[in-house]
């Protein structure tokens, strides 16, 4: 094979090169190919994966641990398999005799590659990783807990009152707290005699009602007085599951935390995980399995980090989208993979933590909210809790950027809501320098209009990189990689320095003015940063981010449409991602539509609020049911003039759409006709877009 401008040895050396196997590394997504026998460890350098090594590669710190994942992974047109590492040396041997190493995982200085391979990198053996963007709310959440802690003192048996010692428990419950048609968890009863005779009559009974028609269930019974009781609101993402641990009786957030999706390692986005699924006999309980355990460590985190015993945790609540939602109970998201993207069940689910396989209280009860639709899940059905569209007068827009954009629109009055399948573009995957967000990912970025050299900022560093002192301060992270937030921010600064033209192509003849437009072939590269790596915008890069940001685009006007309305009056971003967005930049790109600066927010992880608050409050709880029974279902695949709308989107900001409150704060570019390969087209002539 030859590629234009090289030579023939070139071309050979190129050819052998993609013969080489390839390597996908977990969860950064960052793949390379690799000759055969070459060390793990050695590759993830290469492709900048952070993998902790201090030993200089002995094996013998045990830090660089890796594990290989089995299966044929579709999207990535990988089949990996343990046949493709190399067996274990004797260094490793040593290291795993001596100090034990997990079962399936591997030391990555001392395997070799074989195949082509998906690495995945424990979070457990990271010290510098992906910086999970979600916090908790401060907001102030009126109680009404399913959860009820009552204490009584129980009449001592009698031989002239024959009757059970739970038919006494249950007498007093009714008697002193009221509590009538009582049930007792089925795990509890052999135990009642016991604890009833150690806390010498006197008990505290865990009691859950949730639904006003629902029979109350004693879910757990202690000797003595009982006071301490605690609660798991989860948010299951894609991409990162965050978790808070929450007192039930004063409402107080005790402590919270957040890990990668493990499922990142079987697909990056959604349907890449149900692809999985479907070639691969075991892939629903590998998937089902992975993300039990993540919730599991999770929960052990905030206990420890709350000090708080894993007993006293009695209810939990859980949010997620629908193919997360269906894999963490246990079901098959093959349907939702293909029309018509059938739900196995819509509503609310309750039932027992034990029986999913979490590990709190032998009588924790689970929550899940209700589903919106086939794509719209009950993480956005959390964050219509929070956000409240449906309380407003106004019209609000509530946008949740992920590898799936899930869109709200809508007041009082009506709500709509529908999914665009924006892919894993903003999340750093697919980009050919992109990462998810960890120490050393580019963050934030700076193109000068006149001079076109950038200036950035980088996670774990304060410093501008072009401050005094930057250089030191970033020399324990380095510079990896560019995260989503700063995707938005480059792309959109190289459409206002003129860099790119309003449909995306990088114009080559800017190279005349600067270094840092590099000829790829028939295209253009943008140098961000010329060390090591060298991070640059390719023209691919600019594809997938107009890709994705026209798929959103075009589903939100879609909604517009069917409200019959021209302009929205607020809008939220929701989500991890959508709290680190630049509105100014969202806008300029074209990911939402117009709107007064001011009115548009960010509002964090809105999908953990709304199940802090389903927590705190069963109120809550009846209203998204109700709420999210009345929100309109839009199916974008279905609407006839979606695909118009996506092409007008793929301009930036837009190819027909007006943008008169961002042209007020932001001086847009003229106009540029280019053709794909960066060169003027339509006789060179320029003109200033029009804006009426």
């Amino acid at each position: 094979m030859r590629i234009e401008g090289t030579s023939e040895n070139e071309a050979n050396m190129t050819e052998a090169a993609e013969k080489d196997p390839l390597v996908l590394f977990m969860p950064s997504g960052k793949r390379g190919r690799f000759p055969v026998g070459t060390p793990v460890l050695d590759a993830a350098r290469k492709l900048g994966v952070y993998v902790e090594s201090i030993c200089g590669g002995r094996a013998t710190c045990g830090r660089c641990q890796i594990s290989v994942q089995e299966g044929n992974f579709a999207k990535h047109k990988i089949v990996s398999s343990l046949d493709h590492i190399s067996e274990k040396g004797p260094k490793e041997e040593r290291y795993e005799r001596i100090r034990g190493i997990p079962e399936g995982r591997r030391l990555s200085c001392s395997a070799q590659i074989l195949g082509d391979l998906v690495i995945d990198v424990p979070q457990d053996t990271v010290i510098n990783a992906q910086v999970v963007r979600k916090a908790a709310t401060d907001r102030v959440i009126e109680r009404n807990s399913p959860v009820q802690l009552c204490y009584v003192e129980v009449e001592e048996p009698d031989m002239h009152k024959p009757s059970g010692d739970l038919e006494r428990l249950k007498a007093v419950l009714d008697k002193d707290w009221g509590w009538k048609d009582l049930r007792v968890a089925q795990h509890l009863i052999p135990q009642i005699q016991g604890i009833l005779r150690k806390g010498n009559w006197c008990v505290t009974a865990v009691i859950h009602k949730d639904m006003e028609f629902s029979r109350p269930t004693v879910i757990a019974l202690y000797p003595g007085l009982k006071n301490e009781a605690y609660g798991i609101a989860c948010d299951i993402g894609s991409t990162t599951i965050a978790m808070h641990l929450v007192s039930l009786l004063s409402g107080r957030l005790v402590a919270s935390s957040g890990t990668s999706n493990p499922q990142i390692r079987f697909g990056e986005d959604l349907m890449s995980r149900v692809s999985y699924v479907m070639m691969n006999p075991d892939g629903r309980e590998a998937m089902t399995k992975a993300v039990g355990e993540a919730v599991n460590q999770l929960i052990g985190k905030v206990c420890e980090d709350g000090g708080v015993e894993r007993d006293d945790i009695f209810d939990m609540v859980f949010v997620a989208n629908p193919i997360m939602h269906h894999l963490f109970l246990g079901i098959d998201p093959t349907e939702l993979g293909q029309a018509p993207f059938a739900l196995a069940v819509s509503g609310a689910v309750q039932g027992w933590a034990h029986d999913i396989g979490i590990e709190a209280n032998r009588g924790a009860r689970v929550y899940l909210l209700p589903c919106i639709a086939g794509h719209v899940g009950a993480d956005a059905a959390a964050a219509t809790l929070s956000e409240g569209p449906h309380r407003q007068d106004r019209m609000m827009l509530l946008v949740d950027v992920g590898t799936n954009a899930e869109i709200v629109l809508g007041n009082k009055d009506r709500v709509v809501a529908a999914s665009s399948p924006t892919g894993p573009a903003f999340e750093g995957a697919e980009i050919s320098c992109g990462q998810r967000a960890a120490p050393g990912a580019i963050e934030r970025v700076r193109i000068d209009p006149v001079t076109l050299e950038p200036r950035f900022r980088v996670i774990g560093v304060d410093k501008w990189s072009d401050e005094e002192g930057f250089a030191e301060a970033a020399a324990s992270v380095g510079v990896t990689g560019i995260c989503g937030s700063a995707i938005i921010e480059v792309v959109a600064e190289m459409y206002l320095s003129g860099i790119i033209s309003e449909d995306g192509v990088v114009d080559g003849s800017m190279a005349e003015r600067t270094h840092r437009i590099i000829q790829n072939g028939r295209t253009f590269s943008y140098l961000l940063h010329d060390g090591e790596p060298r991070i640059t915008v390719t023209q691919t890069d600019i594809r997938a981010i107009q890709l994705a940001k026209a798929a959103l685009y075009a589903g939100i006007k879609l909604l517009m449409e069917k409200q019959g309305i021209e302009h929205v009056d607020l809008i939220r971003f929701a989500g991890a991602f959508g709290s680190f967005i630049d509105p100014k930049y969202a806008m300029v790109l074209g990911l939402i539509p117009d709107c007064d600066l001011a009115e548009v927010k960010a509002v964090g992880n809105a999908a953990g609020t709304g199940a802090l608050m389903a927590l705190l409050n069963r109120d809550h709880r009846r209203e998204i049911e109700e709420t999210v029974n009345r929100i309109e279902k839009i199916e974008t695949a279905l609407e006839g003039n979606f695909q118009q709308l996506f092409v007008n989107a793929m301009a930036m900001p837009n190819k027909v759409d007006a943008f008169p409150h961002l042209a007020s704060v932001v001086t847009l570019p003229e106009r540029k006709v280019l053709s794909e390969e960066g060169g003027e087209g339509g006789g060179g002539r320029r003109r200033r877009r029009s804006r009426d």
